[in-house]
């Protein structure tokens, strides 16, 4: 890492920390090396800058909208992250080729499934291809997820502070029990992954995915005998 980047992501940090109230003891449950997909929900510009910083000095990258670079801050900022560009509702195979390349070097790739903010916090249907990196990488997979933080922008017009929580569920990896990953079973395998992080969110940030009864692990092999 360059001293420039070192000054960006101090810079970045301290930012954060003086707009909101980080609650960042769990990332500790994370490993300090990869490769590892971490899935994460989104609900706005926030997410990106308390994981990136916190997580360091691991060795992180990310996939976001490539209309994110149209913004020249967010463009250097993600140059600066080596994030890797993707172009939503399409098959990016350019984009799936550099994930699949950062997890082979032994990366963190944090992927957000629903593929879009919900600004409201709530859990929105996560979207398969995160599923089908996984497969084919055969890397562990931990769900992050985030939440009070829907309510930034009200809190920073007023001067107050914004409390971000940030809870690490259980790393899993994704069994298909010799089967293939296919058009019938995909959004089954991607459902299941989407109640872990459904289940470290309170109730009514679960959106989608509020029905537990509906809750399977089916697919997912908790690792270091955990359990769901």
């Amino acid at each position: 890492m360059t001293v420039a980047s070192y000054a960006v992501n101090g810079i970045i940090k301290t930012w954060t920390q003086i707009v909101c109230r980080i609650d960042a003891g769990d990332l500790n449950k994370i490993p300090t090396q990869g490769p590892m997909i971490i899935i994460s929900n989104h609900v706005n510009f926030l997410e990106a800058p308390v994981l990136y910083t916190h997580l360091l000095p691991r060795d992180i990258t990310a996939l976001a909208k490539i209309e994110s670079w149209d913004n020249k801050l967010k463009g250097f900022l993600f140059n600066v992250w080596k994030i890797i560009p993707i172009r939503r509702g399409e098959a990016d195979m350019t984009a799936y080729r550099a994930s699949l390349d950062a997890l082979a070097t032994g990366k963190f790739l944090v992927i957000a499934p629903e593929g879009t903010r919900s600004y409201s916090g709530k859990l929105q249907t996560g979207l398969p291809g995160t599923a089908m990196i996984a497969v084919r990488s055969d890397v562990p997979i931990v769900p992050v997820a985030f939440y009070g933080a829907e309510n930034f922008w009200d809190n920073f017009k007023r001067f107050k502070r914004t409390p971000f929580n940030i809870r690490v569920g259980k790393p899993f990896k994704l069994n298909l029990q010799g089967n293939s990953l296919n058009k019938e079973n995909r959004q089954d395998v991607m459902d299941e992954c989407m109640y872990q992080l459904a289940s470290l969110l309170p109730e009514e940030y679960r959106g989608v995915y509020s029905d537990f009864s509906k809750k399977t692990t089916n697919y997912l092999t908790f690792l270091n005998g955990n359990k769901a």
